[in-house]
This record gives C-alpha cells, sequence and structure tokens, in this order.
C-alpha cells in the first residue's frame, strides 16, 4: 500500500458513502440516522491508478470524557495518528458549523497533512458550503458527489503527489471480498492453502464480549467496547496473524431474536453480519457464560451450520462461574439435546477481559478449520460403506433389499459426499444420520457440518436386450 489515508468529520457528513466510493463496494453501513460508524473501518481504495489504505472513522464531536461518544472520538484520534493524509469532509448543503471549525483548528496544529472535502456538492444547492469552507484555512475545498461518483478526479489530483508510483489494474486484487475459487482436491489430504488467510468471523448475541475478546486477541484497543449492548453496529474487518497463519478478523453486531428488531439501522446491522457469516471459514460463535447457551445462542449456531461453515464455541466471561465443571456439563447437555446435528463441537472456555483459554481457543479454531477442509480418499470411503452395510444393514423397502451401492466425496468445504443408492428417495433420514455420525467418528469430522447428498446409481443391465 503506497500510503493512509483517514476519512474524518462531523457526523452525517458521507465519510462512509466516500469510503463505499474508494473501496468500491458495500463495506460501511449508510443510513439517514448520525453516528451511524462507530468502529474505525479499514479497506483496500483505489482511485484511478493509485491504490492506498483507506480508514473510515466515527464522526468528530467535541467530547473527551469515557462516554461512548468519548471513546468513539478515541478510535478516531489513533486513525488520524495512524494516516498519513487526512480527508476532512464537511456537508455543503449545510454549510460550515462551529463544529467544522473546531476540528478545522485542531487538524491545523498536526504535522499530517489534510485535504478538505466538500461533500453533497452535485447541483447548485452545495456550491454555496463549498466556497464557504474556504474560510477554514485547509486550502482549496474539492467539491465531490460520493453518492454519484462526481468530483473524484479533482481527488485524484489531490492524492497523487501521496503516491509511491502508479500500479498495473490488472494487478490489482480484490481483498475487500472474500473469493472462493475451484478447489483442487487430493486423496486422503487438504484443500486449505496455508498462505491465504482465513476468514474468520466472530458472531454472537449483543454484549457477550465480542469485541474485548478480539481486542486481546489482537493486543490493542482496536475496536470500541464498553457496558452498552449493541455498541458494534456493523462488521468491521482486521488484518492479524496468528502463529505465522495470515488470518482476518471480522467482528460482527450482535444478533437479536428477529421478532424483537424494529429499527432499519439494526435490520441493516443483521444483515451485514449474515453477509460475514455466509463468507466466513470459521465462525467462533461467542456465548455468555453467566446465561449458558441460551435459545437464541443455539439459533445463530442452527445458521451457522446451515450455512456450512466450520464452527467453535467461545464461552467467554469463564472467571466469572464459580462450579465450573457443572457448568461446561449443562453446555455439553444442552448442545446434545438442542444440537445434535454438529456432534462433537469444540466448546472453549475463556476470558476476553483476562485473556484466559484465548491460545486454546485459537488452537481449537484452527483444528476446526483443518477438519472442515479434511478429504477422504474414495477407497476408504466404499471400505467402511461395505462394512456398515454388513453390521447395520439399510432397511427393507418394499420388501426388497435397499442397497447403498457406492460413495465418494464430491467437495470440502464443508465436506460433502455423493452416496449412490439403487432407491435414493427411500433412504429413512434416521438411517442417513446413523451414517453421518459414524463418519464422524470414523473418520475424524467432529463438530463440522457433513453433507451427504443421495443420488441415483446407474443399473448396469438398463442398455442390455433379452
Amino acid at each position: 500500500m503506497s500510503f493512509t489515508a483517514a476519512i474524518i468529520g462531523r457526523p452525517n457528513v458521507g465519510k462512509s458513502t466516500l469510503f463505499n466510493r474508494l473501496v468500491g463496494q458495500r463495506l460501511a453501513l449508510v443510513d439517514d440516522l448520525p453516528g451511524v460508524t462507530r468502529d474505525r473501518r479499514e479497506g483496500k481504495a483505489r482511485l484511478g491508478d493509485i491504490e492506498f489504505r483507506v480508514i473510515d472513522t466515527a464522526g468528530l464531536e467535541d467530547i473527551t470524557d469515557q462516554s461512548l461518544a468519548g471513546r468513539m472520538r478515541e478510535q478516531t484520534e489513533r486513525a488520524i495518528d495512524d494516516a498519513d493524509v487526512i480527508m476532512m469532509v464537511i456537508d455543503s448543503r449545510v454549510g460550515v458549523t462551529p463544529m467544522d471549525r473546531h476540528f478545522a483548528e485542531l487538524l491545523r496544529r498536526r504535522a499530517v497533512p489534510v485535504i478538505l472535502i466538500a461533500n453533497k456538492s452535485e447541483g447548485k444547492a452545495g456550491l454555496a458550503g463549498a466556497y464557504e469552507s474556504f474560510e477554514l484555512g485547509l486550502g482549496d475545498p474539492i467539491a465531490i458527489s460520493a453518492e454519484h461518483g462526481e468530483g473524484l478526479s479533482d481527488l485524484f489530483d489531490a492524492l497523487e503527489p501521496y503516491a509511491d508510483k502508479p500500479v498495473d489494474p490488472d494487478a490489482f486484487p480484490d481483498e475487500n471480498v472474500p473469493v472462493r475459487g475451484d478447489i483442487d482436491f487430493e486423496e486422503d489430504g487438504t484443500t486449505d492453502d496455508p498462505t491465504k488467510p482465513i476468514q474468520l468471523a466472530i458472531v454472537g448475541r449483543p454484549n457477550v464480549g465480542k469485541s474485548t475478546l478480539i481486542n486481546k486477541l489482537l493486543g490493542e484497543e482496536r475496536l470500541l467496547t464498553g457496558p452498552e449492548a449493541g455498541i458494534t453496529r456493523d462488521s468491521i474487518a482486521i488484518e492479524w496473524q496468528w502463529r505465522g497463519r495470515p488470518i482476518k478478523l471480522i467482528d460482527t453486531a450482535g444478533l437479536r431474536r428477529k421478532s424483537v428488531i424494529e429499527h432499519k439501522l439494526e435490520k441493516l446491522s443483521v444483515a451485514d453480519t449474515l453477509r460475514a457469516i455466509r463468507f466466513a471459514e470459521l465462525v467462533i460463535l461467542v456465548i455468555d457464560a453467566t446465561m449458558m447457551m441460551e435459545k437464541q445462542d443455539l439459533t445463530i449456531a442452527r445458521m451457522i451450520e446451515d450455512e456450512g461453515r466450520s464452527l467453535i464455541i467461545a464461552i467467554n466471561k469463564w472467571d466469572l462461574i464459580e462450579n465450573k465443571p457443572a457448568a461446561l456439563e449443562k453446555l455439553r447437555d444442552r448442545l446434545a439435546v438442542s444440537f445434535p446435528q454438529c456432534q462433537g463441537i469444540l466448546c472453549i472456555p475463556c476470558s476476553g477481559a483476562t485473556g484466559m483459554g484465548l491460545d486454546k481457543l485459537m488452537d481449537a479454531g484452527m483444528a476446526a478449520h483443518a477438519t472442515w477442509n479434511r478429504r477422504i480418499g474414495t477407497p476408504k470411503l466404499n471400505r467402511w460403506l461395505a462394512e456398515i452395510q454388513e453390521r447395520h444393514p439399510p432397511p427393507l423397502v418394499g420388501g426388497r433389499r435397499l442397497r447403498l451401492r457406492y460413495m465418494t466425496q464430491a467437495n470440502t468445504r464443508p465436506p460433502t459426499f455423493a452416496l449412490f443408492s439403487s432407491k435414493p428417495g427411500d433412504l429413512p433420514d434416521a438411517y442417513r444420520r446413523y451414517l453421518v455420525n459414524l463418519m464422524r467418528e470414523m473418520f475424524d469430522l467432529p463438530g463440522t457440518p457433513i453433507r451427504v447428498m443421495l443420488r441415483k446409481s446407474d443399473n448396469p443391465f438398463a442398455d442390455k436386450k433379452n
């Protein structure tokens, strides 16, 4: 990345809209409600033939205490410290406000260069505010419309001096959204590429400590935390490494029951979380040890299993539990009864506040991810299938025996198997679940979703004449 640019300004001036425009995707939530963005979000931006790292920030407010707004300002100030250039955004339709003047004065005291951007300048309504912004003393304003993509050529001219050199457009990969390409399968091997980052999403109900846990893993206060429920509103991706393995950590908004979601912004947050789960490879479901495995936790776990993601459970706030063996036994019993489709799922007690158990949590995550990528050889599968049918054959259908002829692994991520039978539609679900549970035990596939697709086998005598 040639340089880092931070987008700052007071609330509701269009910072996230500009961020989405620069990265070329709708990564940040956008709404008319002020203060939607709370955490700082990073992305890989491209404008013309230059690429750079861009940071979206919360709206600057003149608050310095430890309230939520004060902690949001601290996150923005850290982004300013990390930036090579600041893009200060004002709303040209509103004009220059006292808050704009206050923060312009603060920026003039810093050694970081500032580019003044007059957003929402489309049409005649924004011209007066753009001219008025000269008084801020930050140089000539650049009139743009982030929503409509107007004025970006002038922004390119302002940013070009900070770029090292132009890049080849064909050599610029899109790293903001994970892309799943074709997979080369191996017999009794794995499809995991250790050079590619693992997409790791941290999900759970509101206020279970997801952001606190991530901050402890990173070793810094990267995400906004506090006692208030629902601080995180949109999914924040963070580049990280665990013992040399690249990981993209994704913090998500808490998922509440669908029936209690009323506001549009929370619906957008939930959609963003569901999208993070859909693109993840490994999902850590964080539950509150003091409210062990509520119905909503099980609903989220089933949602992750339906998407076919690799899953482990982090039992957070474990340091607050007195009778730890009884609490762990209660959780395992609840999972065995209410979540049998992922038998053997790893449940790791931990504490995001103290750091207890986080090494074990990540080790369990790497093991679950390896299982999710496992490939089992076809000869081994069919020897096992023959032994199972001898020991416990499928039930009779219409007085005739149902034969399972052949089995092969069709895909990984999650492990997916094709099972060929003479009458696949007549195979009872109970017998298919029986096969899945035996496969977990025989081939060491604990916790991961397993898909078994039934296929009709060809009749070798169908084309022969009497």
